[in-house]
């Protein structure tokens, strides 16, 4: 494992464990060289995922991008990292689930847009802005007012 602080292979396992879920390994790391600690995570991959993007691109399906779209959507929002790991694995569970190899990228964001619903209504409308492309303000008007009728019921 090549430390990422100073890039060297020689690190060591100081520590592992499973995730409060048990769907991972959490192992903290310490780079011989540098000193540094880090943390690294070990999962089961079942299938490589392929995602297909409106434009008809394939790319291999990135967790860390995914992780980060869902962090930058619950920046300063009172949501723990812990439960953020919970969501993009129950994501991950839920996308193997369908069987398929090719996920088209509507079907990510809709798993993010049920979920942001149910975590956090701030970070679900901060997904929904970018993931809907609204195309005026007339439209985020319209989808916030669908929020507020949905919530009331």
């Amino acid at each position: 494992m090549l430390c990422p602080f100073c890039r060297e292979k020689d690190t060591s396992v100081i520590d592992s464990r499973a995730t409060e879920d048990g769907t991972a390994i959490r192992r903290r790391r310490l780079s011989s060289c540098c000193n540094q600690r880090f943390t690294t995570f070990e999962r089961v991959q079942f299938r490589e995922l392929t995602v297909i993007k409106k434009n008809g691109r394939k790319s291999q399906f990135d967790r860390d991008k995914l992780t980060r779209s869902i962090n930058i959507a619950l920046r300063k929002r009172p949501v723990d990292s812990e439960t953020i790991e919970k969501f993009v694995s129950k994501i991950y569970r839920n996308l193997e689930d369908l069987g398929q190899n090719e996920i088209m990228t509507s079907t990510i964001g809709k798993f993010v847009m049920d979920g942001l619903k149910e975590i956090d209504p701030v970070g679900y409308v901060r997904f929904a802005s970018v993931y809907t492309n609204f195309k005026e303000a007339k439209d985020f008007e319209n989808f916030v007012d669908n929020i507020d009728a949905y919530r009331k019921k």
